[in-house]
């Protein structure tokens, strides 16, 4: 099973190249951030016309969340947050798709810091840990997908000493993150690739894609069950060379039926031979 997160950055106008993406990639379950749509605008017709049924929770000019499957019916869990009834944006969705809880998120970028903006990135922060603590430990994989809008460390981020005042790279973002990670959760692309340099986003202006200046935001998680069936975890860095597309990449996982460790193992060793 392949799962991918994807932020975007505007549905309706990067449509062709997210549908060109799914045409070509295939992924199974796609978590999809940044919509920048209001519920009735998401383009249904469209993602189910390419072969996906979707569930989507919209909000008009920003935010906005998805998850997509061609493998099963979506079983919606959840759509927000606990923990702050006054919190309208929309900004996390799950869902239970062939067997596999899925929960797609995007997490507030926070800058200006200090601020109520980098708060409320603290406090949603908070919420997600105290959520995540109620889903680690289920009988069944557990796969959280999204932009969380956090470097967690040096090496995921081009010249960091530039990036030490941002609030996706402040002491106290990185420090909520790995909190997350202490309950039991693994960095995908990190399990499999523990020391290379590997970015998901880069900006538009002064050729940071074209010279690789960028940063490592959008993270898988996952819980032990999904972790004991990880086959291999990559960036899809093709869609960010493309004409009018997201300032993201896709990042992807596969997951085996049963529990592959040896198998996973054996395909990090060609792969780095």
């Amino acid at each position: 099973m392949k799962i991918a997160t994807y932020n975007v950055n505007g549905i309706n106008g990067r449509l062709p190249v997210l549908l060109r993406w799914l045409g070509e990639a295939e992924p199974d379950i796609v978590c999809l951030q940044e919509l920048k749509a209001p519920q009735d605008k998401f383009p249904e017709t469209a993602i189910r016309d390419a072969g996906y049924d979707a569930i989507w929770h919209g909000q008009s000019q920003w935010n906005g969340v998805a998850i997509l499957s061609r493998v099963g019916d979506i079983h919606e869990t959840r759509r927000g947050l606990p923990g702050d009834p006054d919190d309208t944006q929309s900004r996390y969705i799950e869902a239970a798709v062939a067997g596999v809880l899925v929960a797609g998120l995007y997490l507030p970028n926070g800058n200006p810091r200090p601020g109520p903006k980098f708060d409320f990135k603290l406090r949603w922060f908070e919420r997600l840990h105290d959520h995540l603590a109620s889903l680690i430990d289920l009988d069944a994989p557990v796969v959280i997908a999204g932009d969380f809008n956090v470097m967690p460390t040096d090496l995921d981020v081009y010249a960091p000493e530039r990036w030490r005042d941002d609030a996706l790279f402040a002491p106290e973002v990185r420090e909520a993150y790995r909190h997350v990670l202490e309950q039991g959760w693994s960095d995908a692309l990190r399990e499999l690739h523990p020391d290379e340099t590997i970015y998901t986003f880069w900006k538009y202006w002064r050729g940071a894609f074209e010279r690789n200046a960028g940063l490592r935001i959008d993270h898988i998680l996952l819980n032990a069950k999904a972790r004991s069936r990880l086959e291999w975890a990559q960036v899809d860095t093709a869609p960010r060379g493309w004409e009018k597309t997201s300032d993201h990449a896709p990042v992807w996982i596969e997951l085996a039926d049963k529990p592959v460790r040896k198998a996973r193992q054996s395909r990090a060793a060609n792969q780095s031979a």
